[in-house]
């Protein structure tokens, strides 16, 4: 039964992608509210299939400590279902930080692209830092808040990887503050695993943490502590 619900949870993943792309392209002519209103149906709907058809629900909790302005996001990667979830989940209006590779696959990057993301060359070093930065200070005057993944790729739970500094370099040359978050997502969605277990994922937001007034060395000690501490307070399995 399980295989039986992650292949149809497959089959609707591509059918919705099939059905929001083109349509998605058409909204780069509409104000960036009512695209990214529009595109997020996308998200909403698979959240929602994730759910009913293979059981995968959550829980939030620290919704409170969410800032009524745009942040710099950094949250855990453990899974593809933070990527459906936070758009659903916090009221921010959210720009993702990613790889430009994401921009050309067929369907899905078509409709990701309207959505103005932050697409890096992951192999340009230093002039990608700053590209991040510079791309990450215009959208945050934009009122966007910017979604970063400081891990760089999705990792297993129980598993660790360095925090790149890009997010805490752009909170600090932003002075925009960082809202951290952890969650458990990768013990239901495993990191390459075609099988979603059920299950109540749990995705804590932690207080915001101020930038102002420290260096992005400071600032990504503090976030990387924050979000592996709590994430290692999660449940580990199913």
């Amino acid at each position: 039964m399980l295989f039986l619900r992650s292949l149809l949870f497959l089959i609707c993943q591509v059918i919705s992608t099939l059905i929001f792309a083109l349509p998605s392209v058409f909204t780069g002519l509409l104000p960036y509210r009512m695209r990214y209103s529009f595109v997020t149906l996308w998200n909403r709907c698979n959240l929602w299939c994730a759910e009913h058809i293979c059981g995968l629900r959550y829980e939030v909790i620290g919704l409170e400590h969410v800032p009524a302005g745009p942040c710099v996001i950094l949250s855990k990667h453990q899974s593809a279902w933070e990527t459906y979830a936070l758009p659903c989940l916090l009221p921010q209006t959210l720009v993702w930080v990613c790889k430009r590779e994401l921009l050309w696959i067929p369907f899905f990057g078509w409709g990701f692209a309207v959505l103005c993301p932050i697409a890096i060359d992951r192999s340009a070093g230093r002039k990608a830092l700053e590209q991040l930065v510079e791309q990450g200070m215009d959208r945050l005057k934009r009122g966007r808040s910017v979604v970063i993944f400081p891990e760089g790729t999705r990792v297993a739970p129980g598993e660790k990887r360095r925090y790149a500094i890009g997010g805490a370099l752009l909170a600090e040359r932003s002075g925009y503050p960082v809202l951290p978050i952890a969650h458990n997502a990768g013990v239901f969605w495993p990191k390459r695993g075609f099988i979603k277990r059920p299950g109540v994922i749990r995705l804590v937001i932690g207080p915001v943490i101020e930038s102002r007034g420290k260096s992005a060395g400071d600032i990504n000690a503090q976030v990387e502590h924050w979000i592996e501490t709590t994430t290692a307070q999660l449940p580990q399995a199913r």
